[in-house]
């Protein structure tokens, strides 16, 4: 077994004295063509071209030596260290680390980044990071082949942003390139790269800045089903509190995901959405109920695609959802939803036949449902009378075969 797996993390700058030392020892060196050209790594010492960390692991742990992992920035964010670290290989890990490729992108851009979401895009990852992009105003994307600006562009049809690519950092290729999303496809971009995605309003830290890093949970008023009068009182029948909040619980939308909210009136749901780090795309026939829509969501400081046109014919061209609210179209709208296999559905109904129409529908696509019968009274405290009543079936349907 290996007696020692020294992990040194390399932004392009000269290697340290440590560092320089641990591969001069090494009887084994990993990393990728970049790396092993290094002319630090020892001329007699093995090397092995790092595709697989996990591969890589098992052939460091069966050799009897000195082995050191050379990995592009901080190996430790997002890096090879949490492989190597895993119970199954065995291995003593020791790292020297370097600046991370975005903590680099933020300084080539001068900007600061403790209140930007950083994800991964790999082909398997690329679709909910570019939901991510969707929801929040600053995002940094630590790409892969296949997975690029030009894939993220792609993706992001329809909503605008502004994208900061950093090309091939410390190295002699540096480059940093500053396109909107939609002309992002328009080029080939060189690995390895970092985007950042910029779009919406800036962020309201003060000239001190965050306490947290990423999105400020507090951002915004405290509540997971706000009154109605945070979106200029007078909602629809579909939008009562402890309707909203019982459809929010069911679909769980939460970062990385994209809701669509089909019939979105006021907002107010797709907006709660939106404050849980989802994506959110807002669909309504009524122009009138896009303008309200979009003018809360300014308000209240959230991302929302809002998109004018009637179900169901008007989601046809739209990406695919993780979970879906259905609050206008009935039966016919929620079938087609049904037809796009989303993880989660959510509706409502006026009428026991109504639900049990939707029901029905939604157990031949292959749903598990569930109805309850909401009822709530809100009572005039000042002499404790009945202010208003509200009723209506709740039903989610949930595809058991998925993961939620």
């Amino acid at each position: 077994m290996a007696d020692r797996v020294t992990v040194i993390g390399w932004d392009g700058s000269p290697l340290t004295a440590a560092a320089r030392a641990a591969l001069g020892a090494a009887t084994l060196v990993a990393g990728a063509a970049h790396h092993l050209a290094l002319p630090e790594v020892p001329a007699g010492a093995e090397r092995i071209r790092l595709g697989s960390v996990a591969l890589a692991a098992r052939r460091i742990a069966a050799h009897r030596g000195t082995a050191v992992v050379l990995a592009d920035g901080d190996p430790g964010f997002f890096g090879v260290v949490r492989t190597l670290r895993a119970p199954e290989f065995g291995l003593e890990v020791e790292v020297v680390p370097a600046v991370s490729s975005v903590a680099a992108a933020f300084a080539r851009a001068g900007m600061p980044w403790d209140d930007a979401q950083v994800v991964v895009a790999h082909r398997r990852t690329l679709r909910r990071a570019v939901n991510v992009c969707r929801a929040h105003t600053k995002v940094a994307v630590l790409t892969s082949p296949g997975a690029g600006p030009a894939e993220l562009g792609l993706l992001l049809e329809g909503v605008h942003r502004t994208f900061v690519i950093c090309e091939e950092l410390g190295t002699a290729h540096e480059r940093v390139s500053v396109v909107t999303s939609e002309k992002a496809a328009d080029h080939t971009w060189r690995d390895p790269n970092v985007v950042i995605v910029l779009g919406g309003p800036a962020g309201t830290a003060g000239e001190s800045g965050g306490w947290i890093a990423g999105r400020d949970p507090s951002a915004g008023p405290r509540g997971w089903s706000l009154p109605a009068e945070a979106y200029g009182g007078d909602l629809g029948e579909g939008e009562t509190q402890l309707l909203r909040a019982s459809q929010l619980a069911r679909l769980g939308p939460r970062i990385g995901d994209l809701v669509w909210d089909i019939g979105c009136g006021s907002g107010a749901f797709a907006i709660e959405a939106a404050r849980a780090g989802a994506a959110v795309i807002a669909v309504d026939s009524d122009r009138a109920a896009c303008a309200r829509t979009d003018a809360a969501a300014r308000r209240l400081g959230v991302q929302l695609q809002i998109v004018h046109g009637t179900a169901p014919h008007v989601l046809e061209n739209l990406p695919e959802p993780d979970v879906v609210r259905v609050a206008g179209g009935g039966a016919a709208v929620v079938s087609a939803v049904a037809d796009r296999r989303p993880q989660r559905i959510v509706t409502h109904a006026a009428t026991r036949d109504a639900a049990e129409l939707v029901g029905r529908d939604l157990t031949e696509h292959g749903y598990g449902v569930e109805c309850a019968l909401l009822q709530s009274v809100e009572l005039d405290t000042r002499a404790w009378t009945e202010k208003e009543r509200s009723v209506a079936f709740l039903l989610s349907g949930v595809l058991p075969r998925r993961s939620a």
